[in-house]
């Protein structure tokens, strides 16, 4: 399908599409590093699709009414920073000037609203698109959620560019595997084909026909000339009509398009193309070879024609808004509520009151109290990676979303867990409080995604289940051993592993009061024992990130533990008392959590006055030192696991209150002996 358009439109079009070029040249010349040849590859329909089709407000960035754009070809940055300046975002052109610069708004790689426009962080490939999905998704379920006859307020499309280096990325296949299924009508996927990666042509390793597997996945496919201002033009027009399935739209280009001496070179991809090649280019481009940062007349006026003629539709969406408020106050309200994230003021007693009395498993915990937390906050979804029933995050009382049905809440991602979680940070992105489960293991498929949503501050709720050895019989390969450390790691991640079904609870009232991160869920397979909260500490210590549990005036021992290592850690703790030593117990949950308390305060926790300090937690254990010391005894586990029951695997590695206490004692003797002798 293809538009006539006129010599005028054709002219116009082509001086916007080499006023990006040039900025993205000069950007990436003045920084010395960069990716210049993307952005001139796809400036053109980049272009057509801000110049006509988007809807946008820059001077309301946060408009919920506005298309989505996502780069997910992040390394090409400067096309997403250029169409933010000419388009009047505030990102001044000294910010383009400063790009990959200490403290500008204009890092290497688009990171989430820095600066506003900027939808989602990108750059790690395969991500930008599986939140597209994200918030395809989102806008199907707000729109199931809140549009009503006349008020058609959630209806906005979400356009993504998409590389070969994106196509290549398994994230990106398992989000548009589940895109097709759930028949996301107001997708669309431009395909940035230009053949070219770091290492040389695509068919170096990538010979694939990339529609023909869209189409498979159930994906509407169109294959234009990326340069053709026509050919885009209708494939952008098919693709703001009604439809029924996303669309791919594979635009073949050519990396450093225009360039004399580097279009369809690998070189071009990732390096400057030096000072002569960038004039060589602009003279190709009949542009101005001897200005910088240069952007004609004609196209600011082009854009600032285009920001004019969208006020209309924002002006429109806006009357809209306050007429459905006063006809439906209390949907009106409920999305308030759900767009500020605020949650109830009750929410912690509700979910205590959520929880099973007597000895459960905390993923048991966890499933009864998702229940409370899903009416308590109703723009709350989730699922799983194919493990629900075994996860425990299957919403009873609501239906699933399906194709052409987004009404429910309940999301199934297949087996798809890195998929999964690129999708649940473009829900989160679009306001929904959204989590997913799988087994804590398999966390390590899902980490790039869980690195993202810390690094943009975006509140998702990882839902880890079979936390430990323990989970028994499946053996060393789903058994989690450095994960715990793994996830800990990750700068901005709260990891809680609760001890009980207090715990439990308190740690859904975190995770789903945090705004600034996203929380990880440790939760166990088997049955833990219950604590006695009126012989011990309240589990609202939690809320500190770690609690003294178990109380000793003046502890001749302190033993600090996690999960379900806490009631052993309690157990140990009465058989020592018995024997005469003053034992504190600390329950430490989230270290996190911890860490922003006072220092007297952890400083109390840890019992650093105590000199003798133990740490149990069934996984390894690197950085336990820092919570009992280079000389304090830590219980872990620096190996794989083993199949076979969990009582049995206990046994075999040292995790019974009765070996725990013998290697406690024999810590104590032999310390006390070198001790002895280095005084002597």
């Amino acid at each position: 399908m293809r538009v006539v358009l006129t010599e005028a439109e054709i002219a116009a079009a082509r001086r916007g599409a080499n006023t990006l070029r040039c900025l993205a040249m000069d950007a990436v010349q003045k920084a010395n590093s960069g990716h210049p040849g993307m952005p001139m590859g796809a400036a053109d329909y980049a272009w057509m699709l801000w110049r006509h089709y988007l809807r946008f407000n820059p001077q309301d960035p946060a408009w919920p009414g506005r298309d989505r754009f996502v780069l997910s070809a992040g390394h090409g940055s400067m096309l997403l920073y250029s169409l933010l300046h000419l388009f009047g975002f505030g990102l001044e052109m000294e910010e383009l000037q400063r790009f990959r610069q200490l403290g500008s708004r204009t890092p290497g790689h688009p990171e989430y609203w820095l600066p506003p426009g900027v939808e989602t962080t990108t750059g790690p490939l395969g991500q930008g698109l599986s939140n597209a999905v994200g918030m395809a998704l989102a806008q199907e379920m707000l729109a199931a959620r809140f549009n009503r006859p006349g008020f058609p307020l959630w209806d906005y499309r979400v356009f993504v560019i998409a590389s070969d280096g994106d196509m290549m990325e398994g994230v990106a296949s398992e989000a548009a595997s589940l895109a097709g299924h759930l028949r996301l009508a107001n997708l669309v996927c431009l395909y940035d084909n230009n053949k070219i990666t770091i290492e040389g042509p695509t068919d170096l390793a990538f010979s694939e026909e990339v529609p023909a597997r869209f189409a498979a996945y159930g994906w509407e496919t169109l294959e234009i000339d990326g340069h053709d201002y026509g050919e885009i033009a209708g494939a952008l027009e098919h693709a703001c009509t009604r439809r029924e399935r996303p669309l791919l739209i594979s635009c073949r280009t050519h990396i450093a398009y225009g360039s004399p001496g580097a279009m369809d070179t690998a070189e071009a991809h990732g390096a400057p193309l030096g000072q002569e090649e960038v004039c060589a280019t602009k003279e190709a481009l009949h542009c101005c070879v001897d200005k910088h940062f240069f952007v004609p007349e004609e196209v600011r006026q082009d854009c600032a024609e285009r920001v004019a003629a969208l006020t209309s539709a924002y002006a429109e969406w806006q009357a809209q808004a306050e007429a459905y408020r006063a006809e439906h106050p209390e949907l009106w309200a409920q999305w308030e509520q759900m767009w500020t994230g605020e949650m109830p003021a009750d929410l912690e007693a509700r979910l205590l009151a959520a929880v099973p009395s007597g000895s459960n498993a905390t993923r048991q915990f966890s499933g009864a109290i998702l229940q409370a937390a899903a009416e308590a906050v109703p723009w709350l979804v989730g699922g799983s990676a194919d493990l629900a029933p075994s996860n425990n995050t299957l919403l009873k009382a609501y239906p699933s979303v399906a194709p052409g049905s987004f009404a429910g809440r309940n999301l199934h991602f297949g087996v798809r867990e890195h998929g999964m979680g690129g999708i649940l940070n473009g829900l989160v992105e679009s306001g929904f409080r959204a989590y997913g489960g799988t087994f804590e293991v398999f966390s390590d498929y899902m980490r790039p995604s869980i690195r993202l949503a810390a690094m943009s501050h975006l509140p998702v709720i990882y839902v880890f289940t079979h936390d430990s050895i323990f989970l028994g019989e499946d053996g060393p390969t789903h058994q989690p051993i450095e994960q715990h450390l793994a996830l800990r790691a990750i700068p901005n991640l709260y990891v809680i592993r609760p001890a009980d079904g207090p715990e439990t609870a308190l740690a859904w009232a975190v995770a789903l009061e945090r705004r600034e991160g996203p929380t990880a869920l440790l939760l166990t397979r088997q049955k833990v024992p219950e604590i006695d909260r009126a012989k011990y500490a309240p589990a609202q210590g939690l809320r500190q990130g770690g609690y003294i549990l178990r109380a000793a005036e003046k502890p001749d021992v302190v033993i600090i533990a996690s999960g379900s290592e806490v009631a052993l850690a309690l157990e140990v703790a009465e058989v020592l008392a018995a024997e005469g030593e003053q034992v504190q117990v600390t329950s430490m949950p989230c270290w996190e959590l911890l860490e922003e308390q006072p220092e007297e305060y952890r400083h109390r926790v840890c019992g650093y006055g105590c000199r003798w300090r133990v740490a149990i937690e069934a996984g390894v254990t690197l950085g336990w030192e820092r919570y009992v010391g280079e000389d304090g005894l830590i219980i872990g586990l620096d190996r794989f696991g083993a199949s076979a029951p969990y009582t049995a695997l206990a046994q075999h590695f040292g995790f019974t209150a009765s070996q725990v206490v013998e290697r406690i004692k024999q810590w104590m003797g032999d310390t006390g002996r070198r001790e002895e002798r280095a005084a002597g």
